[in-house]
């Protein structure tokens, strides 16, 4: 399983911060999706993540509609304050 599957399974830390982001009242969520240069920054790869964490977040109680998904890549600087050349699809 790679580093996604780790982060949202049962006992993962992406699971965990969800939970208490939502609980301690955090409305407004961006999720940033680490790690693309990894994936070669597979658009299907950052829509399959999006995805399962949307399934995910609705459980806990945010409407995934209102939850931005930004690609990046934080090694390279992809993406985090100007537009990639490596992800023009996004």
């Amino acid at each position: 399983t790679g580093e996604f599957e780790a982060g949202i399974s049962k006992d993962g830390q992406t699971r965990e911060h969800a939970l208490l982001a939502f609980t301690l009242g955090v409305r407004q969520l961006i999720v940033a999706v680490n790690k693309m240069d990894t994936t070669k920054w597979s658009e299907d790869r950052f829509n399959e993540i999006v995805k399962e964490t949307s399934n995910f977040i609705k459980k806990v109680g945010y409407n995934p509609k209102a939850v931005a998904f930004v690609p990046i890549s934080g090694w390279h600087g992809d993406n985090m304050l100007e537009e990639s050349p490596n992800m023009t699809w996004y």
